[in-house]
Order: structure tokens, then sequence, then C-alpha cells
């Protein structure tokens, strides 16, 4: 028999409901009726977490990797469900649904050959010196400890990758930490079934009950509450600039202040260098049409941004773009907020003075379109709103005079999660001072691609400086995501007994 959602936070091992209600809203099929939490069923959930973390911070690694192959192995058991629920809530087509779960499932697979192998413990010695003059050294061991319950925000364009068990959730647990999830409004049903999947992995793996939760809600008071709970240690998010810096100035405004790691907002500049354009404009107008229509825009890495020297070979990459972009047609985005943040955005590019159309669409509802402009680079470096990310596949294509002013361009740049540069080896020495002005600006530098392919692995970086994202020192994908919930501890002439097993013997 299918999964059929029943609406409820799960809180300590418990399906409770609430007496506030709502109402989903998915692209097909009835809305579900779904608990509206608050800062009652978040204190339940974080004293829960709290309690658990007594037991769970100290299990062995070996154990909390086998609890996360216990997620990916129940959320695969229950991947038909997931993907009917999603496909329904979310509008996105069944391939990139099953995609999605397997990239979720891998991660969480990962984290758990990351734990085991236990590098990321970054274990340090510095041996005892008794008889050194003037004074002795006393014995000094040193490892990464995890910080204790965090809140996660279930992302909307990421309904399994970035949500429930996504890579905030994965690499919590990783750490050591519970986790208490608030689910995202725009696909409830799917939140659910995954933590159904999580609730199931709890039991087969005799873990406290309260090493997660999730609560659903829509009011902003359930985020503020989650935030702002005293035994909250960290936050993971996932969403637009405005509703991130709200949370993150909750967080510095705490009593305690706690580390917010946000991921907001990105344009995503691609540089394309003369030799390139020149040989291959039509390709790379086609590739970049094909990523900014990806998911209708609605990816975090979607490439906004165009830069190019003006000349018969942009017009041909204009060109091509625009064919391949004007039967792409309207599709459902994830909400009918996020379609007419849209729509705004667009009528904002589009009234901005210097810009001019390249292909122009009309939707209505919860329909967008791609939409394509085109300015001068002087233009862009006098409007800071042309700067501004476009929730959507809105794509804005710059015309600079020469290389220098499309190095003027990326100096201007505020931070970005990528920047790119499609080159030849002709571009070298163009591209060369690009690169320590596009380090400086983004978490990943990529060259001869797309941005919107995030590899989950060792290397990957996502996260770039303000406003990309909170901490530029961090990343939410790849197995460095795990140091987000972790803090180093020096154990200062400890006995081996009451050192963490991870210590004994060093």
């Amino acid at each position: 028999m299918s999964y059929q959602p029943h609406g409820n936070h799960l809180i300590a091992g418990e399906w409770i409901a609430s007496a506030e209600r709502f109402t989903s809203d998915p692209v097909t099929g009835a809305g579900i009726d779904v608990a509206a939490g608050g800062a009652t069923e978040v204190d339940q959930a974080v004293r829960a977490a709290e309690a658990a973390f007594a037991a769970y911070g100290w299990t062995t690694r070996e154990e909390r990797a086998g609890f996360l192959e216990a997620i990916a192995d129940e959320i695969e058991a229950r991947g038909a469900d997931i993907t009917r629920l999603g496909m329904a809530e979310t509008g996105l087509p069944q391939a990139r649904l099953e995609g999605e779960r397997g990239r979720t499932t891998g991660q969480l697979r990962l984290f758990a050959t990351h734990i085991r192998a236990g590098d990321y413990l970054d274990r340090r010695h510095d041996a005892a010196l008794p008889d050194r003059q003037p004074l002795p050294r006393p014995d000094m061991k040193m490892l990464q400890r995890p910080i204790g319950p965090v809140a996660v925000f279930g992302a909307s364009n990421f309904p399994l990758a970035f949500s429930t068990a996504g890579g905030d959730t994965a690499s919590a647990l990783a750490a050591g930490c519970p986790v208490v999830v608030k689910g995202h409004p725009a696909h409830p049903a799917t939140a659910e079934i995954v933590a159904d999947a999580i609730h199931a992995a709890i039991g087969r793996c005799g873990l406290p009950a309260g090493v997660f939760s999730l609560v659903q809600g829509v009011s902003h008071d359930l985020g503020h509450a989650l935030v702002t709970h005293p035994l909250i240690r960290a936050v993971g998010f996932t969403g637009s600039l405005g509703a991130g810096r709200a949370l993150f100035d909750l967080c510095m405004q705490r009593p305690d202040p706690i580390p917010f790691f946000g991921e907001l907002g990105s344009v995503n500049p691609v540089f394309v260098m003369p030799a390139a354009l020149a040989a291959r404009a039509e390709a790379l107008g086609q590739g970049w049409a094909g990523s900014l229509t990806m998911g209708v825009g609605q990816f975090c890495t979607n490439p906004g941004l165009v830069i190019g020297v003006k000349g018969a070979a942009l017009e041909t990459f204009v060109e091509s773009a625009r064919r391949a972009l004007e039967d792409a047609g309207e599709s459902a985005m994830l909400t009918a907020g996020i379609a007419a943040a849209y729509r705004q955005g667009v009528e904002t590019i589009a009234g901005t003075a210097g810009v001019r159309d390249v292909l122009t669409t009309a939707c209505d509802g919860r329909k967008g379109a791609p939409a394509v402009y085109r300015v001068t680079a002087a233009d862009w470096l006098q409007s800071g709103a042309l700067a501004d990310e476009v929730f959507g596949p809105l794509g804005l294509i710059i015309e600079a005079e020469d290389p220098d002013e499309m190095l003027a361009l990326a100096s201007g740049l505020a931070g970005q999660l990528t920047a790119t540069l499609q080159m030849e080896e002709a571009d070298t020495d163009t591209a060369r001072p690009f690169v320590p002005v596009l380090e400086r600006k983004a978490g990943r530098v990529l060259v001869n691609g797309f941005p919107t392919g995030v590899e989950v692995a060792d290397a990957m970086v996502h996260g770039g400086p303000y406003p990309a994202s909170t901490n530029f020192g961090a990343t939410s994908v790849g197995t460095l995501a795990i140091r987000r919930f972790l803090r180093p501890v020096c154990y200062q002439n400890m006995p081996d007994a009451l050192l963490p097993a991870d210590l004994q013997g060093l």
C-alpha cells in the first residue's frame, strides 16, 4: 500500500498533532492538512535533542556510520512514494526527483565512509616535556567534537538533497549532533515520508528517539523560535537572502550568539574569454541556455550573468541562446510565491536604464518562462539592481569593451557560489588576472563548464563570501561540511581512561 501522509510533526519518536493546521498547495492533486507548529513544539523537539546528545554525541564512528547507511536504506525502500509525493508537491519531473534521491542517499553513505576514515577529527598530540626549561610542557591532545543540537531549515528547491535528510542533516548527524528540521511548507508530505525513513533507521539502530525531529509550519514565529532556542548550537539554512539574513541577525542577537550557516543568493557569473567566444559562440549560447533553464532556473548555481567582449562573436552567442530559449515555454515553479517573485524580478531588470530585450515571455499563476536581456558593462556597473539574484530562468548578457572592462566588472561583484571561465588555451594570459579576483569572489571557480552541477565529493565547496553564504569558511556540500558542526577540544594531562575513544592510545 502506498504511503498516505498524516501531516503531523515527528518529535522524539512520536507523531504529534497541533491545534493549528495549514493546507499544503501542491502543483497537482489536493492539498493535505498539516500541523502548524510553534514555540511549544520547538521546545519539545530541542529538549529531546539535548537529552539525546548525552548519548549520541559519544557514539562511535562506526555506530553513526551504520545509522547514516540505515537512513539511506530506508529512503530507498520508500523511493516510489517519495517520487510520487515530490512530483505532486513540487512539479519536478520524475527523473529529477529520482536523481536527487540518489544524491541524498549517496551523500549519506559518503559521510559514513568519511567518518569511518577518521581524518576529519584532526587528531593532534603534543607530548609532555617534563624536563623543558624554564617550564615543563604538559601533555596535550586535541580532536574535533560535536557541538550539540543543530537546527536545519528545509529548502524549497531541493525537497530531498537540501531538506529533511539532506546535506545539512547528514553532516550534522555524522558529526554526532542531533538535528531538528523545520520542514519547508512547499513540500510537507515529502518531508514527512523522509522523516519516517529516519525514524525507522533510529529504531533499527537503537538510538535515542530525540536524535531527529521534524516540525512543520508556515509562520515566521516557528523559525524564530527554533534559531533562538537556547539549546540550539548552530543552524543550517538554504533559501533567500532576505529570509536568511533575518535568521542570521537573530542568531547574532542571541545572548549566546551561534553560527548560522546560510546559503543565500548568487548570480554565478560566466566570463567568456575572447578566443573561446570566437571558437565556440554558438555552442556556448546553447549550453548556457540549457543551464539557465534547468529546473526552471530554480538552482542556487543558476548562471544568471554572462560577460563577453562585444562584437560579431558575442552576437552569435546571443542569437544562439535566443533560439535555444524561444521554444522553451513555461513550466510550473516550486511555489506561487516564487513565481510571483520571479515575475517581479524580471520587471525590475527590464525596467532598468540601459537594459535591452533579447527574449521576453509572458506567464502567470505558478508558471515561469525564460527571459533574457542585455546591457553594457558600463551600465551594469552603474546599477546595483542588476547585480541582484532573480530566482528563476532569467539571464543577463553583459557587453564589455575589452577584457580589462570584464576584469573591472569581476572586481565589482559581490560574493558568489560560483564563477566560471569559458576559455581556450590561447586565452590563458588573458584569463590569468581573473583567477586571483574570482577566487576572492566565489567558493568554486570552474573552467569550461556550467555551474548547475554540484558534485558531492571531498573537494567540493558550495559556499562563498556574503551574500552567497553567511560563512565564507564553510561549505554545505561535500565532506568538509561536517566541520560546521564540530569544535576543537584540547585535553591536557588527561588520563587515557577519561579521553574520548578516538584519542585513547594516541
